[in-house]
């Protein structure tokens, strides 16, 4: 390194020879430098049947999804778990002379403390897509506008917390690179207020139920269980085509 020379560096993987370098980015986070190494190589991608071994995710603000298989991330929701200490690390700064040696040392601390957050959070997210990515050929989504859900119900941190666009964007690119099938279906489809079973539209169901009970069949399931198995229909039927 220019200035630095040689320094001690923790090495996550090795770079394949037949990898060629096309450039390096330093960033300097919280006293911490990181170095990110862009590679170009030729993979042949071969497409693997997609119609079997489709799952749907139905978005959760508290779990992050709940699948079709009735699987639930259960999301620790780190943010949540670390806001106490966090106000307290605010109100703190919020009594020092702005500027001073305090105040940024009481800075760093609050920045080191976001850190540490989105650091748990991007780590249980790349565990899980990759999870997701290998035991399914293909996964269907509802195309949500989630700035919009979070300004509309007042679900700002929550919608920030489970970081539920980052999951989306890693789970697309790996599935991709398997061969694989990521598809978006309309956010305007009433997944939610369709039965799973015989097709029956309710006309309405308030966000406080969260379980669905068919006026028609009368099967009762979970709310967001019942969506999934929806999004999963249409995926199928998109895959189709």
């Amino acid at each position: 390194m220019p200035k630095l020379k040689k320094i001690k560096l923790k090495y996550h993987r090795e770079i394949p020879k037949d990898y060629r370098i096309k450039s390096v980015t330093l960033t300097n986070s919280n006293g911490n430098y990181y170095v990110s190494v862009l590679t170009e190589f030729e993979k042949e991608i071969q497409k693997m049947p997609s119609n079997d071994k489709v799952i749907g995710l139905d978005f959760s603000m508290s779990e992050l999804f709940v699948s079709s298989e009735s699987q639930r991330a259960d999301y620790p929701r780190y943010f949540r778990m670390l806001e106490e200490k966090l106000k307290k690390l605010q109100k703190s700064l919020s009594r020092k002379v702005k500027f001073s040696k305090n105040w940024y040392e009481q800075k760093a601390k609050i920045s080191k403390l976001h850190e540490y957050i989105k650091n748990c959070r991007r780590d249980f997210l790349h565990k899980l897509s990759k999870k997701l990515s290998k035991e399914h050929n293909a996964v269907i989504v509802e195309d949500l506008n989630m700035k919009g859900m979070s300004q509309a119900l007042n679900f700002g941190k929550s919608v920030g917390d489970n970081g539920w666009g980052i999951f989306l964007r890693m789970l697309e690119y790996k599935l991709i690179f398997l061969g694989k099938q990521f598809l978006k279906i309309d956010k305007w489809f009433p997944s939610s207020k369709t039965c799973s079973k015989c097709g029956n539209i309710k006309e309405e169901l308030k966000l406080s139920e969260r379980s669905y009970k068919c006026e028609c069949c009368g099967i009762e399931i979970g709310r967001d269980y019942n969506a999934a198995l929806n999004i999963r229909g249409v995926g199928k039927e998109m895959l189709k085509y």
